[in-house]
């Protein structure tokens, strides 16, 4: 275990340098099962031995109990019994991982952890239709060496069934022209209701896209649409909101594309995303993005993209 702790606080500064290369890191671990899970390591702060347990009442279903973490009151949680929900007898979960993004510090329960690995996003597809629903916990999929398959976990999703979805206030709507629309893409479910939820509020239109990939052919085709049309793209499109960890290709290298082609002049990129340290704010600002918003605070988020929305 401390080999694996030591390896993952050992690759911090690497990390670092991963923005626009089209990369993530994962670390991988087990449920119990023949299966293997990962998370980006963006999201992890430490792995450790399952530490002991404060058992609470009234916890969500797969919330064991809370733990003090040099000073700080986190909730622990059962991945297996989110994940395998009907197996009677789960294994042990010896290894508890400590995750922070969306502004939330949790630890996950898992049997163990294996190592971490680097991979091309491109490399990391969309499940497809295989896990359908609003109870989806899989977000992506991608392929080892060695042909076994690994499953990345939504925890976006997964904290959300904890906590609840974030409850989205009476937000005054903004003055934009009924021709102009902003474009997003967010690979989470989660994320992407929040997101149409704040917009529909400030009625605004809007078209979105899955991952990164998707996004990048959808941009052209709108780009393609009004250059044939002999119009301005800026005067339509007037804002691009973008996740930073996405199936097939990152936030980081979308930037960049968009930032390359001039048929984007002049519309902003704002990075919104659930990795909100200094860090991976100044990879977004390294591929040009113009703001960087955490997720998600429905308040902070509309007025971030309000100005651009109405210059």
């Amino acid at each position: 275990m401390s080999t694996a702790n030591s390896t993952l606080l050992d690759s911090v500064d690497a990390r670092t340098k991963l923005a626009g290369s089209n990369k993530m890191e994962i670390l991988l671990f087990s449920l119990g099962t023949r299966e293997t899970f990962g998370i980006n390591v963006f999201k992890v702060r430490e792995v450790s031995q399952t530490p002991k347990i404060t058992k609470t009442p009234n916890m969500p279903v797969g919330v064991e109990g809370v733990i003090s973490l040099r000073g700080n009151i986190i909730p622990v949680i059962s991945l297996a019994k989110f994940v395998n929900p009907n197996e009677d007898r789960p294994q042990a979960e010896e290894t508890m991982i400590v995750t922070e993004f969306s502004k939330h510090t949790q630890g996950f329960l898992v049997h163990s952890v294996d190592r971490i690995i680097r991979v091309d996003w491109n490399k990391v597809r969309a499940p497809e239709n295989m896990l359908a629903g609003d109870q989806a916990l899989i977000t992506a999929i991608t392929e080892l060496e060695d042909g076994k398959l690994v499953s990345i976990l939504d925890v976006e999703q997964i904290l959300a069934t904890v906590i609840g979805e974030t409850f989205v206030p009476d937000i005054p709507s903004v003055n934009v022209d009924q021709e102009k629309f902003m474009f997003f893409v967010d690979d989470s479910m989660v994320a992407r209701k929040e997101i149409i939820s704040v917009l529909d509020k400030l009625s605004v239109k809007y078209h979105q896209a899955n991952n990164g990939a998707e996004a990048w052919d959808k941009l052209q085709n709108i780009a393609n649409r009004y250059q044939h049309d002999g119009e301005p793209l800026s005067q339509f499109l007037k804002l691009i909101l973008v996740d930073a960890e996405m199936p097939e290709m990152d936030g980081y290298v979308l930037t960049k594309h968009i930032k390359s082609d001039s048929r984007f002049q002049g519309i902003p990129v704002v990075m919104h995303s659930s990795l909100s340290s200094n860090a991976n704010r100044a990879m977004g600002s390294s591929v040009g993005v113009d703001a960087y918003v955490a997720k998600f605070d429905p308040f902070v988020l509309a007025e971030t993209i309000s100005p651009f929305l109405q210059s």
